[in-house]
């Protein structure tokens, strides 16, 4: 399909700088694609009253890392400022990473990170480029390695918030706070699970109360989530590799769920790109571990859940063509110009929608 059929007109001030506080208290658009009303304003924590007892909800459980690090090139006695946001760990002193502005980096290139003339572990990180590609990665190797590596990372990084945000204000304590679910457990996401953002522990005891059940899995969501769609075409496309994890303990009891006639309900597109990676053609959901770099568009038949929570996206981005897939290109265009005019706030820190799958996908007529 052409990406501009993706495109809407999003005023600036759509985009949320802060959560609302509590989470719970953000709006939910709820879209019906064969039910009345189509449309439906809620809020998050009505969820419990939309759901019935023996539903799922799967949780994206991975936790953001301090991933952006500020340094300096250290040439000779030439020094340039150069900002790394870490994308992929590739051994246990090596970490694939964006480097901005990276023109001028080269291959054998030193990097201090953090504070001169600090112990390693207090804030002065080395690091050696040793690879360069045309798109702007680098692969750098740390002079620390493994655990402590981790603990250098983590005391001279900082949230890399998206761009959109980062753009109009610093990041500062609260986000590290604010862009991390209450049940982040294992780390390695350099952009958070956004659709989790909106839990408490209260609305997980109404769930947990009206027999609605939870499943974790797992997937490290990657920096190329940001990445703009420069191709014309969605064909032309290609996805960034992110790593999961869905183990056989959750695929059985996802299978449960379904064989029993009640549904699964993916809390974000990370989740619900997952396990329709690790399902088959019949819908049954199996044990992964690997990389995805699955693609979700309109047309592509969508067998592993049956409603998707998720917040809303940025026009001609791959998130709104899932959310297009999911629950159907006219509706969605339909649900977006609904949420502008009534003032939903949009992506990482904005409100939520709850969609339910479309048997049919209209408005193919127009690719």
């Amino acid at each position: 399909m052409r990406v501009d059929l993706f495109d809407f007109d999003l005023p600036p001030e759509r985009i949320a700088l802060r959560p609302v506080s509590p989470r719970d208290s953000a709006k939910m658009l709820v879209v019906r694609p064969d039910g009345a009303p189509a449309l439906e304003d809620r809020v998050v924590r009505d969820l419990p009253d939309l759901l019935a007892p023996g539903d799922a909800l799967v949780f994206n459980d991975t936790k953001v890392i301090p991933a952006e690090l500020h340094g300096v090139r250290v040439r000779d006695d030439n020094r340039t400022a150069v900002t790394f946001t870490l994308i992929r760990r590739e051994a246990a002193d090596r970490w694939r990473a964006f480097a901005r502005p990276g023109k001028r980096l080269k291959p054998g290139d030193r990097v201090l990170i953090g504070e001169a003339g600090r112990a390693c572990l207090l804030g002065e990180v080395w690091a050696t480029l040793e690879e360069k590609a045309e798109t702007g990665e680098v692969v750098l190797r740390f002079d620390f390695s493994g655990p402590d590596l981790d603990l250098a990372i983590h005391a001279v990084g900082s949230v890399p918030l998206p761009p959109y945000i980062s753009g109009k204000r610093p990041t500062d304590a609260q986000d590290l706070a604010d862009y991390q679910t209450i049940y982040a457990r294992e780390e390695g996401a350099v952009a958070a699970p956004t659709a989790g953002l909106h839990f408490t522990p209260e609305l997980f005891a109404r769930l947990e109360a009206c027999g609605i059940e939870r499943h974790f899995v797992t997937l490290h969501v990657g920096a190329g989530t940001f990445l703009p769609v420069k191709a014309e075409d969605t064909a032309e496309h290609k996805m960034h590799a992110e790593w999961g994890s869905v183990t056989a303990e959750t695929a059985a009891a996802l299978n449960a769920v379904r064989a029993r006639g009640n549904r699964i309900v993916a809390v974000g597109t990370t989740s619900l790109r997952l396990i329709e990676s690790a399902c088959d053609e019949t819908g049954r959901i199996h044990p992964f571990s690997a990389e995805t770099d699955i693609f979700i568009t309109p047309g592509r038949p969508i067998r592993s859940a049956d409603a998707l929570m998720t917040n809303f996206h940025l026009p001609k981005s791959t998130l709104f063509m899932l959310v297009s897939a999911f629950a159907g290109f006219d509706l969605m265009h339909r649900a977006y110009a609904h949420a502008i005019a009534e003032q939903y706030r949009f992506y990482s820190y904005g409100d939520s929608s709850l969609l339910f799958r479309a048997d049919a996908v209209p408005g193919m007529e127009r690719a």
